[in-house]
């Protein structure tokens, strides 16, 4: 490593940021793990409290760092999209204060051309925003990130590890690139402190291109050696979809109803550069099943 670097991770309990902290603090960077109830945090690094709809509560998390992360967002609430735009105007304005050299943020794939959804719309609302006061942004966009713990992840393990047949609708057949949980800290570790990074927009993927139809049946051969039986309706709303993901899995029905939303719109990868800052080969969508499947295993047979 060329510099030791002073990180702030904001959504440290989080999914994503669980499993950045450890690779950020292994790289030998000083890091602080941000959190509104830092007396329960039991990972890696050193835990802060700070509230990113809190301006104040920001000052001493970010006093003299030099790359923050910022992994948060409101899927579960029905105000999302002003929720997440009010917090990424207060965290960009603290950052500037506190002097930040870089804002990494974890954004959605997705084409500017198409008609975006809210979800996706408010991913790139929040990546103006976050620039908006002059702290240079460096933004990965993802699809799907498949790991154990994800809740993308978590709708597709469950609907096949419930349900003896599906009925889906007709978003199962737009196109998507999943990538592994290990590949995204991968890039988001890569790209800290870069030069070369700051101020540019980078799309992350996996090697394969799917159907969400292709993933589940790839999920639920690889979870239980078995096919689903697939039904395809020609109209079945989001907020319906989101009412049956309610019956069959233990996601919120907010958070369910707006990533589908999202689910009709293709988001795979047309741009590769991120690869010359962070050269690596990323695992298959197969690889990335078998260790969110073996992972949640573990964790059940430790619990």
């Amino acid at each position: 490593m060329s510099e030791r670097l002073r990180v702030l991770v904001t959504g440290a309990t989080g999914f994503v940021g669980r499993a950045l902290t450890p690779v950020l603090v292994e790289a030998g960077h000083e890091v602080r793990a941000m959190t509104r109830h830092p007396e329960t945090y039991d990972g890696p690094g050193d835990p802060v409290a700070g509230d990113v709809f809190d301006r104040e509560s920001l000052d001493a998390p970010l006093d003299g760092v030099d790359v923050a992360y910022y992994l948060v967002h409101s899927l579960d609430a029905p105000d999302f999209e002003e929720r997440d735009a009010e917090a990424a105007r207060t965290f960009a304005d603290a950052a500037k204060a506190a002097g930040v050299r870089q804002i990494v943020y974890l954004g959605g794939l997705g084409d500017e051309d198409e008609e975006l959804s809210p979800h996706l719309r408010s991913r790139r609302e929040v990546e103006g925003l976050l620039a908006g006061t002059g702290v240079p942004v460096t933004v990965l966009r993802a699809a799907i990130v498949v790991g154990h713990g994800g809740i993308s992840w978590e709708l597709t393990r469950q609907l096949v590890k419930n349900l003896p047949a599906m009925v889906v609708p007709k978003w199962v057949s737009t196109p998507t690139q999943p990538i592994a949980l290990d590949d995204v800290v991968r890039y988001l570790a890569g790209v800290a402190g870069n030069d070369a990074a700051f101020g540019r927009v980078f799309e992350i993927g996996g090697p394969d291109r799917l159907t969400y139809l292709e993933m589940l049946k790839v999920a639920a051969r690889l979870n239980s050696g078995r096919s689903v039986p697939i039904l395809r309706v020609p109209v079945l709303t989001p907020r319906l979809s989101s009412y049956w993901l309610a019956l069959v899995t233990d996601v919120n029905v907010m958070t369910g109803r707006n990533l589908i939303d999202s689910m009709g719109t293709p988001v795979v990868v047309t741009d590769r550069s991120i690869e010359e800052l962070v050269p690596g080969e990323p695992m298959s969508y197969e690889e990335a099943v078998r260790l969110a499947l073996e992972e949640r295993r573990s964790d059940e047979d430790q619990g």
